[in-house]
């Protein structure tokens, strides 16, 4: 069996160099679209929302694929490999596209950032989540290193957007190049049982899922809650640098936070495991959404950048508390062998419904009345979803958080 200590930083490098490319070309997207595409409100809300669309069609085919492949590597190989092309992508593709004829722009886009970021990222998690259970390692340990990666590229990305944006996405293919050569140094055993008990999921025991109300229960948590943040971030930097007396020192002032919040976010990971075991998951997520919905509500209460950036940096609380409650809660109170179906559809495919419906609307309101007006209703929204998940999730009786493994019975199912 692969040594745990060797497999866990390999995987923890992964993560690093996958989340420093996809800071390099999408942390500064909304100013990019705004600035040198020279894109309205009404507009970017479409790009996000043709963005969500297409990740949520590629969301299910990669959560039944990777239940059905286990512990193979298939499609992060893919993914890295995609990822080397996507400094030419912005470059030569996407921006003389959107130039061209933004929803043209836009599908062409979507597709692409679809597969390699916004869906893959699911899979991603989900694959070194499943890892993390059988080397008995924490899987929040492993993503903190995601943060740091996304951390150390948003310090210099607000200065190179300044000189020039393209700087940004040569340095994420090159990026991209180290991820493809990690991915092919890992290897991961799989024994008889773990190959046969992937090979026995089936679509019919997906469509099984859609007959639990504990699971759109879980989806509504999901669609009410952890989709608004996504809204909330996707023209922010277009926001917060409006702040600013000049648009130059906005953008970099917001990677410099962006990092600061990032390196936080990372901290966070490495202790937000011992949060959620000590409290469950349930009352993690509720927490979380709390979190949530005082950030958003406060974004639009506040004035002044200094007002403003310190409500963004909750975010680096909330976010890593919701994100391993969800596998845990997951874990705990669904079939283990379904964790990426569960993961992709359950969490990131109702996500990116609840974003695809939200984005335009966001985007009229930020044109229509202002970001501080739209981030109170976006808070309050949270907020109602928040205290009606109370009573909506569980608090499951199998829960053991302490060893990370999960054995549900059939009668959960």
């Amino acid at each position: 069996m692969t040594n745990s200590k060797g497999l866990y930083m390999k995987l923890s490098a992964y993560f690093f160099f996958f989340f420093f490319t996809w800071s390099s070309s999408y942390s500064l997207f909304s100013i990019w679209l705004g600035q040198e595409i020279n894109l309205n409100g009404a507009q970017t809300g479409i790009i996000f929302s043709v963005n969500a669309i297409a990740a949520l069609c590629i969301q299910p085919i990669y959560g039944y694929i990777s239940d059905k492949i286990g512990l193979k590597k298939n499609i992060l190989f893919m993914i890295s490999i995609l990822l080397i092309f996507v400094g030419p992508f912005y470059i030569y593709v996407y921006g003389p596209l959107l130039k061209y004829n933004v929803i043209l722009g836009a599908v062409v886009g979507g597709f692409y950032l679809g597969i390699a970021f916004l869906a893959g990222i699911g899979a991603i998690e989900s694959y070194i989540e499943k890892v993390s259970r059988k080397y008995n390692f924490e899987y929040g340990k492993s993503r903190m290193w995601g943060s740091l990666g996304w951390a150390a590229a948003t310090f210099f990305a607000g200065q190179l957007f300044n000189i020039n944006p393209n700087i940004n996405f040569w340095v994420a293919s090159c990026s991209a190049i180290i991820l493809v050569l990690i991915i092919i140094s890992i290897k991961i055993e799989m024994t008889d049982q773990e190959i046969e008990r992937a090979d026995s999921v089936s679509l019919k025991d997906i469509g099984k899922l859609f007959k639990l109300r504990k699971f759109w229960y879980f989806m509504m948590y999901i669609i009410g809650v952890t989709c608004v943040y996504s809204v909330y971030d996707q023209q922010f930097p277009f926001y917060y640098s409006s702040l600013f007396p000049s648009r130059e020192m906005g953008n970099q002032v917001f990677g410099y936070l962006n990092s600061f919040q990032v390196f936080l976010e990372a901290g966070m990971m490495f202790l937000a495991p011992f949060i959620v075991n000590k409290i469950g998951a349930k009352k993690s997520l509720v927490l979380a959404g709390y979190l949530m919905a005082f950030r958003i509500v406060g974004s639009g209460l506040v004035m002044g950048p200094i007002g403003i950036s310190s409500m963004k940096l909750i975010h680096a609380l909330e976010l890593p508390i919701m994100l391993i409650a969800i596998f845990k809660y997951l874990a705990a109170n669904f079939d283990s062998r379904l964790s990426s179906v569960l993961y992709l559809v359950g969490f990131q495919f109702a996500s990116q419904i609840g974003a695809s419906i939200m984005s335009p609307l966001a985007g009229m309101l930020y044109d229509g009345i202002g970001f501080r007006q739209t981030y109170i209703i976006m808070g309050i929204l949270v907020l109602c979803f928040t205290i009606l998940s109370i009573f909506t999730l569980i608090n499951s009786k199998k829960e053991n958080y302490l060893t990370h493994n999960v054995n549900v019975s059939k009668k959960a199912i």
